[in-house]
């Protein structure tokens, strides 16, 4: 039996750090990491095609379609009571400025009334000015003018100098008589038949004159 002498294999020499082996096992690692993320890109780009074409569409849904309906007829809704209300702002501001116009003639007719009433309340003074003014020269007419009858002297009429206002007939009479004596104690007395006789009286006497029409003060 023959004994090969041909030379045995032996294990490859571990490589020198920092020599061509560790540089090839390096590119290697990098080939892989590109390979691993280029993988996953394809990978996440086929789950988002595949996510976007399999999703419903939410706009398509019937409960969106109820929204977007009870939107459009809320904002319906909205926009007419909108409209209401600038329609009830108009009426209201007409109906204001209507009511101010009917206030100011109001008032107007009010301060017309109050000078109608206060030239009247003038009017009334002057007529009750003149009233009392006619009174007093009435009162003082009559207490300076005798007439028939018999009067008292300083209390009816004044005293003073009296004349007869037109001549006298011959049945006149006038006499001068003491006050309170019922005539029964005369002082002066006359019977003149004619032209216009004249007596001076003095307070607290009687003065009687009959037929001798009106005497009048001097």
């Amino acid at each position: 039996m023959e004994i090969s002498t041909s030379p045995q294999p032996t294990d490859p020499a571990p490589p020198v750090e920092g020599g061509p082996a560790t540089k090839g096992a390096a590119g290697r690692t990098w080939k892989l990491k590109t390979l691993a993320v280029g993988g996953a890109a394809v990978v996440l780009l086929g789950a988002g095609t595949w996510f976007g074409t399999t999703l419903p569409d939410p706009t398509a849904s019937d409960a969106y379609v109820q929204l977007a309906q009870g939107k459009a007829g809320v904002d319906e809704a909205l926009s007419n009571s909108r409209d209401a209300y600038r329609k009830l702002d108009g009426e209201y501001a007409t109906l204001q400025s209507q009511i101010k116009g009917r206030e100011d003639a109001v008032s107007g007719r009010e301060s017309a009334v109050g000078a109608a009433e206060k030239k009247v309340g003038e009017a009334e003074a002057a007529v009750k000015k003149r009233e009392d003014a006619v009174t007093g020269a009435e009162k003082a007419k009559a207490k300076n003018t005798i007439d028939e009858g018999t009067w008292a002297v300083g209390r009816d009429i004044a005293p003073g100098t009296y004349v007869s206002a037109a001549a006298v007939g011959s049945d006149c009479y006038w006499a001068i008589l003491a006050g309170g004596s019922n005539g029964s104690d005369i002082i002066e007395n006359d019977i003149p038949g004619g032209g216009r006789p004249s007596v001076t009286l003095s307070a607290g006497q009687d003065f009687k004159s009959s037929s001798c029409g009106t005497w009048t003060k001097q």
